[in-house]
């Protein structure tokens, strides 16, 4: 969504040393961008291991909260890289990114997949059993894995599309 505001924003982040730099020094964006991806697939890998442990009760022998406090450790590794990495290249190119469609679905998607993440934790930190206790929050934690998995699926395509698509 195109504004005088947002479009004034983005020139003046354009006209900023680091932007110029970015936009001036050849191996920069493609540095970024493959830190970037790596970080994605690191959090989207640990995404998807919590959620099939929640979906299928595969490693039965290992409980959720075990395979939960294995996995998450990497997602709130890889969310900050993914914050630099994201900002910077925002900052080569902020009128790409911060006045796209896309992209401002795919800062949404992240929100929700990081409070369903934020969720699934707390309620693991008061309770290791707690997804597992009742079939009713087995549902729920179902739900929320299904749920997990298509933000941050939604979110790579999205990621992807923002080059393609020009508000």
């Amino acid at each position: 969504m195109r504004t005088q505001s947002l479009e004034d924003f983005c020139n003046w982040i354009e006209q900023t040393p680091l932007s110029v730099s970015i936009q001036s020094t050849p191996w920069v964006v493609p540095t970024v961008q493959t830190i970037h991806i790596l970080a994605i697939a690191a959090l989207l890998i640990s995404a998807v291991m919590i959620n099939l442990q929640i979906l299928s009760n595969s490693g039965a022998d290992q409980p959720l909260s075990r395979v939960f406090t294995r996995y998450v450790k990497i997602i709130w590794l890889a969310l900050p890289i993914l914050f630099i990495s994201g900002v910077l290249l925002i900052t080569g190119e902020p009128a790409r990114s911060l006045a796209n469609d896309v992209f401002q679905i795919k800062m949404f998607l992240l929100a929700c997949a990081i409070i369903i993440t934020l969720v699934l934790q707390k309620r693991l930190s008061d309770d290791s059993l707690y997804w597992e206790s009742t079939p009713p929050r087995r549902q729920a934690a179902r739900f929320l894995a299904i749920i997990s998995t298509v933000c941050w699926l939604a979110i790579i395509c999205a990621g992807r599309w923002i080059a393609y698509t020009y508000s």
